[in-house]
């Protein structure tokens, strides 16, 4: 399988970049697996709803240009679906089966995703209702795609 994290914004953050690495090293024995950057619009702190959804879909439309027609999308939303780690881990084991080898998640930028990158998903991930930063979550979702890989392989991971 192929997985991909493709997210707004570059992270600059030492201990992200570092986290993310560990995990994508610890992914590499099972899978081939990347993550993806693209740039994140610039816009003043105070913007009016039509500001925000332009910044969306001008973030939105770089990030479909990354993902693959035959790619499996799973949107990271707030109102997505809320999964445990073991119904992440049934999900993928799920995609695997039934011929899908191509998973791309998608993190939005601060503002959100744009409608558009949320029609091409066919799935919507929540993590809470909690709001985290963005560059945060890539960590949060590469240690439970390395969880969900322990998982279906009945391997030891710490609890």
């Amino acid at each position: 399988m192929f997985i991909q994290i493709i997210g707004v914004g570059k992270l600059k953050e030492k201990y992200l970049v570092q986290g993310i690495a560990e995990y994508a090293k610890r992914l590499g024995p099972y899978m081939k697996f990347e993550v993806l950057e693209v740039p994140d619009e610039k816009a003043p702190e105070n913007m009016s709803e039509a500001e925000v959804r332009q910044v969306k879909e001008r973030e939105g439309e770089r990030l479909l240009a990354l993902i693959k027609s035959e790619a499996h999308v799973i949107a990271l939303a707030i109102d997505g679906k809320l999964w445990s780690s073991e119904e992440l881990a049934a999900e993928l084991d799920k995609l695997a089966t039934y011929g899908t080898s191509h998973v791309v998640f998608v993190i939005g930028g601060s503002n959100g995703l744009s409608d558009a990158v949320q029609r091409r998903a066919q799935q919507k991930l929540s993590f809470g209702r909690m709001t985290l930063p963005h560059q945060l979550m890539r960590l949060v979702l590469v240690e439970q795609i390395y969880r969900a890989v322990k998982i279906n392989r009945g391997e030891p991971y710490h609890k």
